[in-house]
């Protein structure tokens, strides 16, 4: 068996095996990543070609579009409202979700990403935990910062389907090119009266809206305690309409998780739906 990623073409399409996927319901599976295609024919007789690798090496499943695992990354987009992409968004060619239709993989895993008013996610009195407060980034020490995320993002998932651990150098160079970007003020730590970390909320700007944005995302969060994940974004929400904002996204969501119940309670809509597509082999 091959070792680290391989590159495999097809006229008029290519993408990048994976060989150490996370499993798909405990069979051997890889993943297809950097996934491009002209069209949905040479999408499709790329994603044959690679089934058929991958059975005679042994491997009973395929998934994708993904780059080795969730860390990186994956989800194909299935349905969109046509509007530009957001800062750090999967995006998709026209075709790739036909692609994988048409070589017979169906979605495994299913995302949503919501948008609303900001004046419609404010409730009327502030959510409060009792024995926790938020404090947001100082903007100081910034790989402290990713070390706390690090921590706390591999213990808030790992009970993920997909979930696969990985490195902090690697987790680290994720965030390199995000770093420029992000205002501190919506990155926000959730944290007991004895100061231990119980929650945190990784928030940035729409950068790709232009020098003044008025659309902050809320990109993830996590939490320990009952109740803390909805304080994270109740603070998250009224700080970024105090800053000037106007909008919200709140990005790339499980459509059985419960911030995606929180979202429409908050006044948000779907524009864009993923899929992380599977095929048996």
């Amino acid at each position: 068996m091959r070792a680290g990623p391989e590159i495999l073409t097809v006229d008029g399409a290519e993408a990048t095996i994976h060989r150490d996927a996370p499993h798909w319901e405990g069979l051997s599976t890889a993943a297809l990543g950097s996934f491009l295609c002209n069209d949905a024919q040479s999408g499709a007789a790329l994603l044959d070609r690679a089934a058929a690798i991958l059975a005679g090496e042994g491997f009973a499943a395929l998934i994708g579009p993904m780059d080795g695992d969730t860390w990186h990354r994956y989800r194909v987009v299935t349905e969109s409202d046509g509007s530009a992409p957001y800062l750090m968004e999967p995006v998709s060619g026209p075709a790739d979700h036909a692609a994988f239709l048409a070589a017979g993989f169906a979605p495994i895993s299913e995302y949503v990403s919501m948008r609303g008013a900001l004046s419609g996610a404010i409730d009327p009195a502030p959510k409060s935990v009792r024995g926790v407060r938020v404090v947001a980034w100082d903007g100081n020490r910034s790989e402290q910062l990713f070390d706390q995320l690090f921590a706390a993002s591999a213990s808030a998932f790992e009970r993920n389907r997909f979930f696969k651990p990985i490195e902090k150098a690697a987790f680290l160079k994720l965030y390199e090119p995000v770093i420029p970007l992000i205002d501190p003020r919506h990155v926000l730590f959730a944290q007991s009266d004895g100061g231990e970390l119980v929650g945190f909320l990784f928030g940035i700007p729409d950068r790709l809206e232009g020098e003044l944005p008025k659309t902050v995302i809320l990109k993830t969060y996590a939490s320990g305690l009952r109740g803390v994940g909805h304080l994270l974004a109740d603070t998250f929400h009224r700080n970024a309409l105090a800053l000037g904002y106007s909008d919200f996204i709140h990005a790339l969501m499980h459509v059985d998780n419960i911030s995606r119940q929180r979202s429409l309670r908050y006044g948000g809509t779907v524009f864009r739906r993923y899929a992380l597509m599977g095929r048996r082999l």
